[in-house]
This record gives structure tokens, sequence and C-alpha cells, in this order.
């Protein structure tokens, strides 16, 4: 049954608009974990856009639900998860000049550097996660880095519109959840998913997290995040029953 890990990536993106100390994604993160939510993520990049380093510290030392940390597969980054040891740690591909995270991981054209990164942070009991476009090939090299889990990216079939398009890019991430599982990879998803579109990824067999942010955090604008993340929790927990 999938379950909702919230990104509050974007709380820290209004707080650092005008650089001062609210809102405070901690006490968003706070909020979530009182709604139930499976987990907290926070993607701690390179230019430190939203997320600080502090920020990570202090969720490391409070929360007790899952910590997700997305982050780049290097040695800075890599030095920092060893550091505050996140439950969990996703390798996401990383490029200053982009809005937010634009396709998945080439593990194929890295697979030696992500193994290395996988092996460091496992080495110490911190699972790794591959965040992949859902493509047979990126998939078969992220079982070879030694990863215990692959994210799909699912921004293909959420800026597709709804109709037959969409439901063939449906069909592949049902197609690559599958093959992921059948070479030992847990299966997470991810990236632009709503309440509207976010019901057909909560059902795919073996589907173990969903990481949503942009949403949450957009809706929580008009309605707070609590109604909001009730609202996703709402459709996932539909969509799988």
């Amino acid at each position: 049954m999938a379950k909702l890990c919230v990104n509050v990536d974007h709380v820290a993106t209004l707080r650092e608009a005008r650089k001062t100390d609210e809102p405070d994604p901690l006490e968003a993160a706070r909020v979530c974990v009182a709604c139930g939510v499976a987990g907290i993520t926070i993607h701690l990049r390179e230019d430190r856009r939203h997320i600080q380093d502090h920020d990570l510290t202090r969720m490391r030392a409070e929360l007790r639900t899952m910590l997700n940390l997305e982050m780049a597969a290097t040695d800075e980054m890599v030095g920092i998860a060893l550091k505050e040891r996140p439950d969990q740690a996703t390798l996401v591909p990383e490029k200053r000049e982009e809005i937010t995270t634009e396709g998945g991981l080439d593990v194929v054209g890295n697979q030696d550097a992500i193994a290395r990164a996988v092996a460091s942070l496992q080495k110490v009991g911190i699972p790794v996660s591959l965040f992949i476009d859902p493509d047979p090939a990126q998939i078969e090299a992220s079982a070879r880095t030694g990863a215990q889990l692959v994210e799909l990216h699912t921004g293909s079939y959420c800026n597709t519109p709804a109709g037959p398009e969409r439901e063939r890019e449906l069909d592949l991430l049902v197609r690559e959840a599958a093959h992921a599982q059948e070479l030992g990879l847990r299966v997470n998803a991810g990236h632009g998913l709503t309440c509207e579109n976010v019901a057909p990824v909560a059902a795919i067999r073996g589907m173990n997290e969903l990481n949503i942010g942009h949403s949450v955090v957009a809706r929580a604008v008009l309605v707070g995040i609590e109604q909001a993340v009730r609202e996703m929790m709402r459709r996932i927990d539909q969509a799988t029953a």
C-alpha cells in the first residue's frame, strides 16, 4: 500500500524569498507528522536555494518519522549524509540552472560513481534510493549499483494531458515498477503528483512511497498544510483501498 512522504522544500522556498526565519520547514514537518505521513523529504541542493544545512540538522535531531534526504551523488553531499544519518538517502541529478529536478539520474552513464556513493551510504546503514526515469536500462543499472530502492520519475505522466498518451505513460510506470521489483528493488515514485493525478500511480502494484511536495505546499497556501496533507492522504488511501 503506497504511503505519503511530504517534501517540505517549498516551505523553505517561501522563507528564502525574504531571507527570514519563517515559514519554518521544521514546523511544517511537525504538522505533516501529526497528520500521520510516512515520512518527510528534503532536498539539500548544492546551491542551497531552499533547504539549508541547519534545516537538516534540526530535523534529524527532532523527527522520529522517516527522514528522506534527496541529494546529489557528490563527495560533499555524501559527507553531510554520513554526518547527519538520514533514514534514507535519495540520489538525484542536479543542475544549477534548473527550476526543479529535470528527468532522472543517468545511472547507465555514471554507474561506477553512483555505486561508490551507494556503498558509502549503505555501509553505515543508510538505505539508498535512485531517482530515475522509468527506463529498463536505468532500472537494470540501478540494481547493479547495489541500491535498495528506486524512485520512478513521474514527470512525463503528470505533464501529459489526460487521454491515450497519458495512459501510455502510466503503462510504462506500471511495467517498469514490476521490472524493478523483479530485480529486488523496492519502488517509490514522485515528481508532479497532485490530488488529480495521484490515484493511478498510488494503485501501482508494490508501490511503496510517494514523494509529493509542490502540490501539497501550493494547496497549503490556500487551506493550510494540515488540510492539504489530509486531502492528499485521502486520495492515496482511496486509490489503494
